[in-house]
């Protein structure tokens, strides 16, 4: 297992919003656009056997160039008049393999249900505990973390997770190290070069995970991780300007700390602003984050298991609450859904069996494509600017009045009314630890 004592990783977050928006598949794969920005040279269609690969050691070989990552779609530009597809984004932030195998069991269901995920992987989950002093977070004594560190079984099987996933077609992101937040020491209060610091030991603890954890003969994670993490989303949502500054100087495309209405994304200091989504909490006048964490505030506040003989219908809040999100985009702007979760059993594991739910009925529907971040930003970059431009008029489950037809045809559509900015000090709520 992962000997951690696990503070809740929502922290500081979005929790609820009153707001008047209207509620609002897998589709085959796109043919490559030749020389589209973006592009990954060189990848395979999803579900496409991987081909003999090479192996070249990278450093202490806790990390290997294998050529190309396999099962990725390459983008494609749309044509004028043509419909967008429908993305959907499952992501897990800290992710890691304990006993409860979470992570083992989520790559199944999206190989079953055509989804590929973006995994936000804490590096100290990679360190083992006797290895802690290595880690020294911004502001904090060495062998510090929130989150605890590794233990061998625990890094045994996390690598052999990653190594999976990522062979898959899905992505390694990061969560970072420690967890840190709050005013006091928490990432929100970082400056550019603390960011910079965190990254870079957030890398080196994947990227020398054997001989950390003495592991020297297991099989190296199949990628130069300097050039594969390009995305992260921060603890708690905190301290993404200061993080955004830092991480486009460091080969990042996109960040997924934000907060956001069901509208298309822009880029912000050069990264891809993807962040999580309003949504419907279905049977409350509000709308609350896209997140498992976030459901489980509004229902049981910040104790991770509450009442039994509710934790059905809180699954059932939270799936309905997602799928009425995706059939909004899906039937309107079509705008990106993203969702955030975490790797736990909060009430009963009520959210892990909504999110699996929510996989098997929108994936496998027409036109739409679940896919990790690294894709979403590789498509975005593929495309028309005024294209998406154009998209960026439309507002929360708005279908063009002239249809999709006039898309790249004709000029942008009158921009709607600016919405009020939603800001993080309006839309947070401390929330409490738990330990595991």
């Amino acid at each position: 297992m992962i000997a951690a004592t696990k503070k809740i990783a929502g922290g500081l977050v979005a929790t609820a919003l009153v707001m008047g928006v209207a509620g609002c598949s897998t589709s085959e794969p796109a043919e490559p656009l030749p020389g589209a920005p973006g592009a990954r040279k060189g990848a395979n269609a999803p579900g496409a056997p991987a081909p003999d690969r090479p192996s070249r050691p990278i450093g202490d070989g806790s990390t290997a160039y294998t050529g190309p990552q396999p099962n990725v779609q390459t983008p494609q530009r749309l044509e004028p008049g043509e419909k967008p597809p429908q993305f959907v984004v499952f992501s897990w932030d800290g992710a890691g393999e304990d006993s409860q195998k979470l992570f083992s069991h989520f790559r199944e269901v999206g190989k079953k249900h055509n989804a590929r995920m973006t995994y936000f992987l804490s590096g100290v989950y990679l360190l083992p505990e006797e290895k802690r002093s290595l880690y020294t977070a911004p502001q904090h004594e060495p062998g510090r973390s929130d989150i605890g560190f590794g233990d061998l079984q625990g890094i045994k099987d996390t690598a052999t997770q990653v190594r999976a996933a990522w062979l898959e077609g899905n992505e390694i992101g990061t969560h970072f190290n420690g967890h840190f937040c709050g005013p006091d020491g928490g990432v929100g209060t970082w400056s550019v070069e603390e960011w910079k610091s965190e990254i870079n030991q957030a890398k080196s603890f994947v990227k020398n995970w054997k001989t950390n954890a003495g592991l020297k003969d297991m099989e190296p994670l199949p990628f130069d991780y300097d050039k594969e993490l390009i995305g992260a989303r921060t603890p708690c949502l905190e301290g993404q300007k200061n993080f955004m500054l830092a991480a486009k100087d460091m080969g990042f495309r996109y960040d997924s700390s934000g907060i956001s209405k069901q509208i298309w994304p822009k880029k912000t200091d050069g990264l891809w602003d993807l962040p999580l989504q309003l949504v419907p909490m279905p049977g409350r006048a509000f709308d609350t984050l896209s997140m498992d964490y976030n459901y489980m505030v509004n229902q049981s506040g910040t104790t991770t298991q509450g009442d039994p003989s509710q934790h059905e219908y809180w699954g059932e809040q939270m799936r309905d609450g997602l799928l009425q999100a995706f059939d909004r985009a899906y039937n309107g702007n079509r705008a990106p859904l993203i969702i955030g979760n975490h790797f736990e059993s909060w009430n009963g594991g009520t959210y892990m069996r909504a999110v699996e739910e929510v996989i098997e009925k929108v994936c496998t529907k027409k036109e739409v494509r679940c896919v990790p971040f690294r894709e979403l930003a590789d498509w975005l970059d593929a495309q028309d600017p005024k294209a998406l431009e154009w998209l960026r008029t439309l507002d929360v489950g708005e279908v063009p009045k002239e249809g999709w037809h006039k898309l790249l045809t004709a000029g942008p559509p009158a921009a709607p009314a600016a919405p009020a900015e939603v800001t993080q000090a309006e839309e947070t709520a401390e929330a409490g630890s738990d330990e595991d």
